[in-house]
């Protein structure tokens, strides 16, 4: 089976998980192409998906979302799974004691839960990089109590990323296993 590994990244943070899926897919002999959604004009030629966008305020990327919207037919007829890159920090509940990935679900997932019905939704935490953002950005990010909100670090756990990417790639071979 083919995987793509489609996703939207600003600063190239949602582009390195995507990345780490694919090459997680590939060391198990799971064919995987990862692409940014803009590059995909015709996803028909793979037989699964993942599907992954970059948060910001509860939303994904305005490219990701469209892209689902515009190839719903074609996701809904095959296995998809999708994720979410965005929490920063080390603190995995926030003050009311709640999941922190749970807590930053975007608002999309309800949709495409409805539209194509994904295997499964994991919010991962992400990265920031001040060196990559821009004026606007910068001047947001130093405005009193948004920086402490906004930590600079690589906050991903690569374990816990190759780790959902190898239940994809079993969840794969189950389907290979049920089709012969």
């Amino acid at each position: 089976m083919s995987v793509l590994v489609a996703y939207a990244s600003k600063h190239g943070a949602t582009q390195g998980i995507a990345e780490r899926i694919a090459a997680t897919l590939g060391a198990v002999g799971q064919a995987a192409a990862v692409r940014p959604v803009g590059a995909v004009d015709d996803p028909a030629g793979y037989d699964a998906f993942v599907v992954g966008s970059a948060v910001y305020d509860r939303y994904w990327r305005k490219e990701a979302w469209l892209w689902v919207l515009r190839n719903r037919a074609v996701l809904a007829s095959r296995p998809v799974w999708l994720f979410s890159s965005g929490p920063l920090g080390t603190e995995t509940t926030d003050a009311q004691g709640r999941d922190r990935t749970v807590a930053a679900e975007p608002e999309e997932i309800t949709e495409f839960t409805d539209v194509i019905a994904p295997e499964s939704h994991r919010v991962f935490f992400g990265a920031l990089d001040p060196s990559k953002l821009g004026i606007g950005e910068r001047a947001i990010r130093n405005l009193p109590g948004v920086r402490a909100a906004l930590p600079e670090g690589d906050f991903r756990n690569w374990v816990e990323i190759a780790a959902w990417a190898s239940g994809i790639a079993r969840h794969l071979a189950g389907l290979r296993v049920a089709r012969r």
